[in-house]
């Protein structure tokens, strides 16, 4: 359901991509084709973020345009797509910093100039090996595990809840971190804590989990938003032993986010999110295998439309203003 990170899993592409409705390669691409970072060794390239290795043993993270779905990468990019995620994960680490540590350093500092607004240095952690899905309403894999058993990820839910609805209380449904073409698969709690080390350990990703969630969704409420679900994933920075925030927080592509004014109970619910696509893709007759269809221009507009409204209603900042903060001191910014 979402993107995920491995091993070095700080991962993210480059600025200097395709042009919105352009061809890219249908899986992670090479270190030539990412080579924004003159001289980075490139460490990992996943389905949307690529990461490299800087002098001082930190990483730079960088989110491409491109898009997956059902864990299968596109060959069409979202143009703009990688520094709208940038800019909200951005925002979200500054506003949860005093909930969890993140592994934010710089938004500026060491990145290219030409990776500005999509790139960021960020500490090297040990990932866990679990996406930390928090659930607030019935969608996706959860509607499809509740129709079939009553219970998501083995959480009893009531009885005669309809598709959408919303729960009674956000429950941690985590998952597993699929490779590249592979899909992620719901996993029950005590499966999770042997994967993270214990049941001390996961007792703890699950409530910072849920604060999180609580916390954006509370503040996209107030922005007539809905955040139905999200996932996060965590590492342990090696300095501290801490349990860290990594890979990306609260953006259309780690989470549904849908319009509050026309939530209706019961079925699917329009969204600013990769659902979009989503639901194009499953209509076109794919298997849901690799490659990947390409992308409509027309599904392509919209999806970017969509991530930019909830860019802009979740920060209160302008797609512009974001890339001119990020791009000071290196030169003019490129807009969306």
């Amino acid at each position: 359901m979402w993107e995920s990170m491995n091993a070095f899993d700080q991962t993210a592409p480059t600025t200097t991509g395709p042009a919105a409705g352009e061809a890219v390669p249908s899986a992670p691409v090479s270190a030539a084709d990412t080579s924004g970072g003159p001289g980075l060794p490139l460490l990992h390239s996943g389905k949307v973020r690529d990461t490299y290795e800087l002098p001082d043993g930190n990483l730079l993270m960088v989110a491409s345009d491109r898009i997956s779905t059902f864990d299968a990468v596109h060959p069409t990019t979202i143009h703009c797509k990688g520094k709208l995620l940038t800019g909200l994960s951005v925002f979200w680490f500054e506003q949860t910093s005093e909930i969890v540590p993140n592994h934010l350093i710089s938004f500026a500092e060491d990145v290219p100039d030409e990776m500005r607004g999509r790139g960021l240095k960020v500490k090297r952690l040990k990932m866990l090996p679990i996406e930390c899905v928090v659930r607030g309403y019935l969608a996706g894999s959860g509607w499809a595990d509740y129709q079939a058993t009553g219970a998501v990820c083995g959480i009893e839910l009531p009885p005669g809840l309809t598709e959408s609805a919303e729960l009674p209380e956000p429950i941690f449904t985590p998952a597993t971190k699929a490779d590249v073409g592979e899909h992620d698969e719901n996993i029950d709690a005590a499966t999770a804590a042997e994967l993270v080390g214990g049941q001390e350990t996961f007792d703890r990703l699950r409530e910072l989990s849920i604060e999180l969630y609580e916390f954006g969704r509370n503040h996209a409420r107030e922005r007539g938003i809905i955040l139905a679900d999200t996932k996060f994933e965590f590492g342990i920075d090696s300095d501290t032993g801490e349990i860290t925030l990594g890979d990306e927080v609260l953006t259309p592509d780690s989470s549904r986010f849908w319009p509050a004014d026309e939530y209706e109970p019961g079925g699917p619910q329009p969204s600013f999110d990769k659902q979009f696509v989503r639901d194009w893709a499953a209509g076109t007759g794919w298997d849901k295998s690799s490659p990947a269809p390409a992308i409509p221009q027309d599904v392509e507009m919209q999806t970017r439309q969509r991530y930019m409204e909830a860019f802009v209603r979740l920060t209160g900042e302008p797609p512009p203003s974001w890339m001119a903060r990020a791009s000071a001191g290196a030169g003019p910014a490129a807009g969306c």
